[in-house]
């Protein structure tokens, strides 16, 4: 008999109990009964499009699985208070595993040490903690490969034109930030001071931020012909400076996430490729474990990789891609 067809067994007989006994009792019964896994997601934001789609599939997954979802947010990107509330709460809430995007990778980790002490597991979703180890698993997009995979397509699209690159990265120190970019200048086959990088600005994958950046980094050079940028807001941001400049058709951007905005954007011409990440995948993946583990008590450890693939209407040859047409069937957001 199968997990489903026990629990129909179990309420069915319970039904039978009930009509016979006290309604104190009957109470009492279908409350222990109706005991389910619990499992937590802590993200960033709740607004962001990434956390959003996040956060579907958590939910998706948990409704699968039959089990109970607590779900929690920062107040903005970096609110490593809210997330360390966020887990006290679950843990007196009675998770078994908690999944999280950590806001800040070192100042959370006390707080994860501390619920991992009381048998709760920890997974990582999409950001690693500093260290990687802080948790017991990490579920996430090879960063790193999103980089050079955006990097090796800029290097063979310039066709052995000199190039002068902005990085629009996305702020000292968080690791998503670092491995993207390191990612990309491996792909391009330079190393960082290389003379060819003229500019390189923080935009906190803002958008507004990256047209700042943008127009700071064409006052000290106008004549960038390449841009990296850490995601594709500070890329449509990098875009519409280019476009006051008058500059956008001599200049390539390239960027990393995936979101249907952005891979619209790759259709539309004003990106020329991104690295597509799989946010509902991650997050389906973490509440599959941690079911399991509420059920079995075996736990997921060490890293895995929830995928990445190149996006862009005008492949190169010798760099793996797939179109936008792919792109929209897989993307996240609106």
């Amino acid at each position: 008999m199968n997990q489903q067809s026990r629990t129909r067994s179990v309420a069915k007989q319970l039904a039978v109990l009930c009509a016979a006994t006290s309604a104190l009792w009957c109470a009492g019964m279908t409350l222990a009964h109706a005991d389910q896994p619990i499992v937590g997601l802590i993200t960033k934001t709740d607004t962001n499009p990434f956390f959003v789609k996040m956060k579907q599939g958590a939910e998706a997954e948990a409704k699968k699985d039959g089990a109970k979802l607590l779900s929690a947010a920062g107040k903005f990107d970096g609110d490593n208070a809210s997330q360390v509330t966020a887990i006290e709460n679950m843990m007196t809430a009675g998770a078994k595993a908690i999944l999280i995007t950590p806001s800040d990778t070192k100042a959370i980790v006390p707080s994860i040490k501390k619920a991992r002490a009381a048998g709760v597991m920890v997974i990582a979703l999409d950001t690693p903690t500093e260290p990687q180890d802080a948790t017991d698993a990490l579920f996430a997009t090879d960063n790193f490969k999103a980089g050079v995979l955006i990097g090796e397509y800029a290097k063979a699209a310039m066709a052995g034109k000199p190039a002068k690159i902005a990085t629009l990265d996305l702020a000292p120190g968080i690791s998503v930030g670092v491995l993207r970019h390191n990612g990309f200048l491996q792909g391009f086959g330079i190393k960082e001071g290389d003379a060819s990088i003229v500019c390189s600005q923080d935009t906190r994958g803002d958008q507004a931020k990256g047209q700042t950046a943008m127009e700071n980094c064409l006052q000290k050079d106008p004549n960038i012909n390449l841009v990296y940028t850490i995601n594709e807001p500070a890329a449509a941001g990098a875009y519409r400076a280019l476009q006051s400049a008058g500059k956008e058709k001599g200049v390539m951007i390239v960027s990393i996430d995936g979101g249907c905005e952005g891979v619209r954007n790759v259709k539309a011409g004003s990106i020329a490729a991104t690295s597509q990440q799989y946010p509902l995948k991650m997050a389906a993946l973490g509440v599959e474990a941690g079911v399991e583990y509420a059920k079995t008590g075996k736990k997921v450890s060490g890293y895995k990789d929830t995928g990445v693939t190149l996006i862009t209407d005008k492949p190169m040859s010798g760099v793996p891609s797939k179109d936008t047409g792919f792109g929209l069937q897989n993307c996240w957001g609106n």
